[in-house]
């Protein structure tokens, strides 16, 4: 099996052992074959589990449990109830890739001595029409639009491109788990960075909020984003409840200086 795989297979095939995660997804071998379901359905009963064909993970990407469309695969918000059988490598690869496209070739690009990995500044000045815009935002602006827009709330890939003043995603320390890297932006991180520079463009409006206050009004974005609808529209950022918006204006809370009264002159 291995011997025909491609080089991209043959690593990916290597790092499995008996039981690998991959985002959402478990691995395990059965002799040469190779059984796939969601993580959350680790200890479930193969008769629970619905027996699926390999074609048929394409459909399931498609759209979360309460039936919203995913335009971003590596949400965590893939479904569970279901199990795959894969009889060899190849089968494998081609189920990986209906459930998280490229997700074995980028690993292993990215394992490699020169990673190709086109950063924000690069991949912005390349875009022209409407997307030009995205390349208007300041590094610190960027950064934080990096940060809301790629939360692991919303993308479970690591990401290894960045801009001056952000790093690159730490790998987690996590044993029999492959991270899927994240090589440049994304299509749904592009939308929303145009988004994220049309509101810098918009008119500001004063409001003087004291550190308590602030501080309300930050926990108040973190509850509402850790109960987020789940029929609710991932991209659509023209929509003011947008969860990436939300968390972006988060991102500007927390990095706003606050006075505290004991500070010098207060």
């Amino acid at each position: 099996m291995t011997e025909t795989a491609s080089p991209a297979l043959a690593s990916f095939l290597a790092r499995i052992g008996e039981e690998r995660t991959v985002a959402q997804v478990i691995v395990r071998r059965a002799g040469r074959r190779f059984q796939l379901r969601h993580k959350d359905d680790r200890d479930v009963s193969p008769e629970g589990l619905r027996l699926l064909r390999i074609e048929e993970l394409r459909e399931l990407a498609q759209t979360t449990e309460a039936g919203a469309y995913r335009p971003l695969k590596s949400a965590p918000t893939l479904r569970k109830g279901w199990q795959v059988l894969a009889v060899n490598g190849q089968e494998l690869e081609a189920a990986l890739n209906h459930l998280y496209p490229g997700a074995v070739a980028d690993g292993c690009a990215a394992a490699g001595a020169n990673p190709p990995v086109t950063h924000y500044r690069e991949f912005t000045a390349r875009q022209t029409g409407m997307y030009r815009i995205t390349a208007m935002l300041d590094d610190a602006v960027a950064a934080r639009v990096i940060t809301a827009g790629c939360d692991s709330k919303f993308c479970l890939k690591q990401r290894l491109w960045t801009v001056a003043g952000l790093e690159a995603d730490a790998p987690e320390i996590q044993d029999n788990s492959s991270a899927i890297p994240c090589l440049e932006p994304c299509a749904v991180f592009l939308e929303f960075a145009r988004k994220a520079a049309r509101m810098e463009q918009e008119g500001r409006a004063t409001v003087a909020l004291g550190a308590s206050e602030l501080e309300t009004l930050a926990a108040s974005l973190e509850t509402a984003l850790s109960s987020t609808v789940a029929a609710q529209r991932e991209a659509d950022f023209g929509d003011a409840s947008n969860p990436r918006r939300a968390q972006l204006l988060l991102e500007k809370l927390r990095a706003l200086p606050v006075a505290r009264p004991d500070a010098p002159g207060h």
